[in-house]
């Protein structure tokens, strides 16, 4: 059964660090489009960056909120997706999904594709 799987979130103090994980079981996603998304307590969920397939380059694309912050990357295995999140903000508080999409693309900052598959999400928590 294919699953997502996200991992890493915590409470840290502005200006530090966290490093997300988002694993699959059950497929490798080497050639889809992934993104990390966020909800924060009373806000819609938003779209945070995207990674299009390795055949479409693995090229990043990033929120203008978290640009130049996160850093989102594949590993070599094709099931593993990270965002490197250096620099947090006490807004950046939510908890942070990966989402698979269809396609190899990505529309914007997160995936082009009518159908994502989500993980349970994770907690990041910025203290000031």
């Amino acid at each position: 059964q294919f699953q997502l799987a996200e991992s890493g979130g915590g409470l840290v103090r502005a200006g530090g660090s966290l490093r997300l994980s988002c694993v699959a079981s059950g497929f490798t996603f080497d050639t889809n489009a992934i993104g990390w998304f966020r909800q924060a307590p009373g806000k819609e969920r938003e779209g945070v960056s995207c990674i299009t397939g390795t055949g479409s380059g693995s090229v990043e694309n990033y929120a203008d909120s978290v640009k130049g912050r996160f850093t989102i990357s594949r590993d070599n295995t094709g099931n593993t997706v990270y965002l490197q999140m250096d620099n947090l903000k006490p807004e950046d508080t939510a908890v942070y999904y990966c989402a698979l999409g269809r396609l190899p693309s990505c529309s914007g900052y997160v995936p082009a594709s009518d159908k994502l598959w989500w993980g349970q999400g994770t907690q990041v928590t910025v203290s000031s």
